[in-house]
């Protein structure tokens, strides 16, 4: 068993098919299917069943998967120590960073580091808050950037920054004229929210309910796994919404939504780390950086 054939598996497995794992890992289909072939060969097993021109993970295949995904993050751990004795001229940093960050805070950041450190890669992802916190969690990311509220004794967590969430409905809302709204109006209209685990939609929920009322008053109509997609059914008139106040600037000005009389608190932005995982260099230079 080798490195080169477990990143082919874990390749074919998310994608399903050979052509598509072979056109990402850049290598020929048929350098893609003999790897798969000599894997389950070695070791007597099938891992994948031909389903039409496509390839299904089986039981067998599906209870490898995580197993194969561990091992070649500790490789990239492995690889990523060393790089570090390089003074940083090399390296990579996997970050996980939630959509409102990732879209309106972080790219300055990022900039102004890899002009710094240009020969360390950057290899960003996007989620929401739930989502960020696992992969620090699991050792996919080495640092986590969030807006929700994270209850985890493995992280360490400090805040870099802040946002506010504003509450939008179109022009034509019966919101949009009112002076002010208590929390017990907010079950009175259809709500488009973010999914749960977005660090979006706990921070509305803990503000109710820190006002004394119970989320579960809010008729969510629609939910959504992205910020531009909440902003879009807002304006169309889906329902009221709450989301940071960069995501809605340009619908704000352009008079497509309003801020209702809703005043919600400042929310921090929190850098996560795992407090007992290997800490690259240059996660510390980037945190130094973030603070």
């Amino acid at each position: 068993m080798t490195l080169e054939r477990l990143r082919i598996f874990v390749a074919v497995a998310e994608r399903d098919h050979v052509t598509a794992a072979a056109g990402a890992l850049n290598l020929t289909q048929s350098a893609v299917s003999n790897a798969v072939a000599a894997l389950e060969a070695e070791h007597d097993v099938r891992l994948f069943d031909r389903v039409g021109r496509g390839v299904v993970l089986n039981e067998t295949g599906r209870a490898f998967l995580p197993e194969a995904k561990a091992v070649l993050a500790r490789a990239a751990a492995a690889e990523a120590a060393l790089a570090d004795m390089s003074a940083l001229r090399r390296g990579r940093l996997a970050v996980f960073a939630s959509q409102t960050i990732a879209s309106y805070w972080l790219p300055r950041r990022l900039v102004d580091f890899h002009r710094a450190y240009p020969g360390v890669e950057l290899a960003v992802e996007i989620g929401n808050t739930r989502e960020a916190a696992q992969a620090v969690l699991s050792g996919a990311a080495e640092i986590g950037l969030v807006e929700g509220a994270v209850d985890e004794p493995a992280l360490s967590q400090f805040q870099v920054g802040s946002d506010r969430l504003a509450v939008l409905v179109t022009p034509e809302h019966p919101w949009a004229t009112r002076r002010r709204l208590d929390a017990k109006d907010l079950a009175g209209q259809p709500w488009v929210l973010r999914e749960v685990g977005s660090g979006t939609r706990s921070t509305l929920e803990a503000a109710v309910r820190d006002m004394g009322v119970d989320p579960a008053i809010l008729s969510v109509s629609m939910t959504l796994p992205s910020n531009e997609a909440v902003l879009a059914a807002a304006e169309a008139g889906a329902g009221a919404t709450a989301l940071s106040e960069s995501v809605a600037y340009a619908s704000v000005a352009a008079g497509r939504l309003v801020t209702a009389p809703f005043t919600l608190p400042e929310r921090p932005f929190r850098l996560l780390r795992h407090r007992e995982r290997y800490r690259s260099r240059a996660g510390d230079v980037f945190v130094e950086a973030m603070g």
